[in-house]
């Protein structure tokens, strides 16, 4: 098994670190590492350094042998799922697996049928969440590189997003869909790619004009619907297969 990971600031250099505060304390108290025990300390953004125990003092404080920092690339092609608002947790549950899966960036979007909105405060929670969530997923994943969540996108700023992509697919729940299925598309091996997930009650035909119109054709993922909060797990899996990434 991989070594677990905890998220600094900064990743040191060689020499000796000590790990405390709330990551300290998950080491510490929940994790219960014991000095020559193996981990990594990563800044979520690619940075990461290969970690031994010396000691471990308290409920939240651990001192580490560091053996030397690494950076690791950004993997292509860059996926993207553009994630439409579920309902109560589930837009946690997406973030959680499409982030173990490996997806690259999460673009909440406030699609016209979607139930849940994100308004003032309430609207600035739910964000934290996800993004606490991308994190924590990341961690457990044991990934060193997170990803991204950004701000809350309308349809224009999505399809504004949709310009820079090199390939762009909505993910459409219609089986028969003269577009075809996304296990046959034409897939780059670099650059970008953009999937977008609508909500549970599908993504209207004004939305599905203005994705079109910006490069995004409708496909479908296979014979069943799956759910909004699952259908970017899905995708995202089958664009690292097919890419390459999970080679």
């Amino acid at each position: 098994m991989t070594a677990p990971v905890f998220v600094v600031d900064t990743v040191p250099g060689t020499g000796t670190f000590v790990l405390e505060g709330s990551e300290g304390r998950h080491a510490v108290s929940v994790k219960r590492l014991q000095g020559g025990e193996d981990l990594v300390l990563t800044d979520g953004r690619g940075r990461w350094a290969d970690c031994v125990v010396l000691t471990a003092e308290g409920k939240d404080r651990l001192t580490v042998q560091v053996s030397g920092a690494h950076e690791d690339a950004a993997e292509e092609p860059r996926i993207t799922v553009v994630q439409a608002l579920p309902k109560g947790d589930r837009g946690e549950l997406a973030v959680e697996t499409m982030t173990e899966t490996g997806v690259d960036a999460v673009v909440p979007w406030a699609a016209s049928r979607c139930i849940t909105q994100w308004k003032g405060d309430r609207g600035l929670k739910a964000l934290a969440k996800w993004r606490s969530t991308a994190r924590e997923a990341g961690k457990q994943s044991r990934r060193t590189r997170f990803p991204e969540v950004t701000d809350l996108m309308t349809t224009k700023q999505v399809a504004a997003l949709l310009a820079d992509a090199d390939f762009a697919a909505v993910l459409h729940e219609d089986r028969d869909h003269p577009s075809g299925a996304l296990a046959t598309a034409d897939l780059p091996g670099k650059g970008s790619i953009v999937l977008i997930v609508g909500p549970e009650g599908g993504v209207s035909p004004q939305e599905l004009a203005a994705f079109e119109e910006a490069g995004a054709q409708p496909y479908r993922l296979g014979r069943s619907v799956l759910r909004t909060s699952t259908a970017g797990t899905a995708a995202t899996a089958l664009v690292l297969g097919r890419t390459g990434r999970w080679s």
